[in-house]
């Protein structure tokens, strides 16, 4: 176990960015956390939650996969897409963690994305518990600990430290790295700020939100409820929800011309727009109502169905917080999930 004084994490950040880029939540001019690169003089902001999440490393917004050049019936294909070299990512959140291991079982899964592939093995992450979680959070309910958020290395802080334990090889190597602006420290600080966070959970008004009637191989059971109609009779279409959502895995695929070749690009799509895997044949979801209850089938029932009861949220609270009309997963489980939930 290491620490550093909070006055100090500066010289910590000047640290490792000697040794690769380091990213980490910074407050925008709307004083919104967003991950941004470390140069001298960045901020560290505590905000819980960035506006979106850490799953931007590993799958951005957008990315250009190639591009294309033909000359009469001759095609010539150009691999330029960027991809990162080492890096860190400093104060990702226990939700957020768990967040890529629902998206590794997508990507990683044959035929394994590449590009995923090499961000997520390049990456080093840097964890944050949660000293003050906030009333929309309700990870809990998805068995993760705020409290012991994991990682390649694990962060807790005090009032005056910042503690760091190394928990896999690459973060116990690029801790070495860097041991010159650390202190050593025992577990026993680390101990005390855990069981205040874990009271403090237990205070939120979500802890005992449960997802005990969802689950594997329960389409039957929810699909035809006629609360579906309730429930998405406001919804919008506007996609928020899974833009901010750190689990979201949907994607389109877009070629440019530019004139001179064509770029071909990757970016995220919403099961809630209407062209949402429109066919030549036509949209095999017509209605709002039908797209509603696909997303939050996916989170609940179809996700964990195909990955071993794993669910597909994982109560970031994001969604809560940005839907314009105040509809979420929170509300859908509790008008679905019956005696669970009182």
């Amino acid at each position: 176990m290491k620490k550093i004084l909070k006055k100090n994490l500066q010289n910590l950040f000047a640290a490792i960015s000697k040794e690769t880029d380091l990213f980490l939540p910074v407050l925008n001019s709307a004083k919104n956390a967003e991950f941004k690169k470390w140069t001298e003089g960045t901020e560290y902001s505590e905000e819980l939650n960035t506006v979106r999440s850490a799953k931007d490393f590993f799958f951005p917004q957008t990315e250009n996969i190639c591009d294309f050049k033909t000359s009469g019936k001759n095609i010539e294909i150009i691999e330029n897409s960027e991809l990162p070299e080492n890096f860190a990512v400093f104060g990702v959140r226990a939700c957020d963690l768990k967040s890529f291991e629902v998206l590794d079982n997508v990507f990683l899964s044959e035929p394994v994305d590449s590009f995923y592939k090499t961000r997520r093995e390049n990456a080093v992450i840097f964890t944050m518990a949660c000293n003050r979680p906030k009333e929309t959070c309700f990870c809990h309910t998805f068995n993760i600990n705020a409290a012991d958020p994991k990682g390649d290395v694990e962060c807790f802080e005090d009032e005056t430290y910042v503690y760091l334990n190394p928990l896999t090889q690459k973060g116990k190597d690029l801790l070495n790295k860097v041991t010159s602006a650390l202190e050593d420290e025992t577990e026993e600080p680390v101990k005390k700020i855990k069981a205040e966070i874990e009271e403090r959970l237990k205070n939120l008004p979500l802890y005992n939100l449960s997802a005990e009637s969802f689950g594997s191989d329960k389409t039957e059971e929810f699909f035809n409820r006629k609360e579906w109609d309730e429930l998405s009779e406001a919804c919008l279409g506007c996609g928020t929800c899974t833009f901010v959502c750190p689990t979201c895995q949907c994607y389109d695929i877009k070629d440019f011309n530019t004139g001179h070749g064509v770029k071909r690009f990757r970016c995220w799509d919403s099961c809630m727009y209407s062209d949402f895997t429109k066919m030549s044949a036509g949209q095999p979801r017509t209605h709002q109502k039908e797209r509603f209850r696909q997303r939050f089938m996916h989170k609940l029932v179809y996700y964990p169905t195909n990955n071993n009861g794993m669910f597909s949220c994982v109560g970031c609270g994001r969604c809560l917080k940005k839907c314009p009309i105040s509809m979420n997963i929170v509300k859908v489980i509790k008008k679905l999930g019956g005696t669970a939930n009182g």
